[in-house]
């Protein structure tokens, strides 16, 4: 579980022209909050912070005015062209409590390639111990065949995790592949379709002109 130390400054403006400013500046607006705490609003090193996110659910040792507050990425807002950091909601947690987290799913293993394989959902959510988050669960397509699932219960969890999502909740799908003469048939199908009702259409004009 990756745990990164950023240093922050407090804020004392507020507002969306304070918060342009801060961005200017390489800040990211941020606030900290949880536990009771009165919500803390400061600003961070864009740089330092977008280089932590690339991490999932990292821990984030927040030092201000020399306090240290442990806390774990809520809410994050980018820009939607950009892809820039916006803003940032921090949850206070304390090691050795338990937090509910979302955690991205990897596949592995050789599965019938006759299918089409769909990712149904790229992550679970999980309760585990806030300081021993994993970064990602890896799911096991070994043997899966077309026209099967792997659900939510699927996935191997390490001990002390349990899972929070639906148990039934696919994950992926391996989808049958339409073979070459399906296709064709299909579109002789519909081909013959259309063909048949504008014959019935030019027959019905006819006999209206009639």
């Amino acid at each position: 579980m990756a745990e990164i130390i950023i240093n922050g400054v407090s804020r004392t403006e507020f507002g969306k022209g304070a918060a342009r400013r801060a961005r200017r500046d390489g800040m990211v607006p941020a606030v900290i909050y949880g536990h009771g705490a009165k919500p803390s609003h400061i600003s961070l090193p864009a740089i330092e912070l977008g280089k932590a996110l690339k991490t999932s659910n990292v821990l984030l040792d927040i030092v201000v005015d020399g306090k240290t507050e442990l806390t774990l990425p809520k809410s994050i807002v980018r820009d939607a062209i950009k892809g820039t950091l916006e803003h940032i909601d921090l949850i206070i947690v304390r090691r050795g409590e338990r937090v509910v987290v979302s955690v991205p799913i990897r596949t592995s293993g050789e599965f019938d390639r006759d299918g089409i394989l769909e990712h149904m959902n790229n992550s679970i959510e999980v309760e585990t111990e806030a300081t021993s988050i994993p970064n990602f669960f890896e799911l096991d397509l070994t043997g899966l065949v077309a026209g099967l699932s792997l659900y939510a219960k699927d996935v191997k969890l390490p001990a002390g995790v349990t899972l929070v999502s639906d148990e039934h909740m696919p994950v992926v799908h391996l989808s049958v592949r339409s073979s070459h003469d399906d296709i064709e048939a299909a579109d002789t199908a519909a081909a013959t379709a259309a063909s048949a009702a504008s014959t019935a259409v030019a027959e019905a004009a006819e006999e209206k002109k009639d």
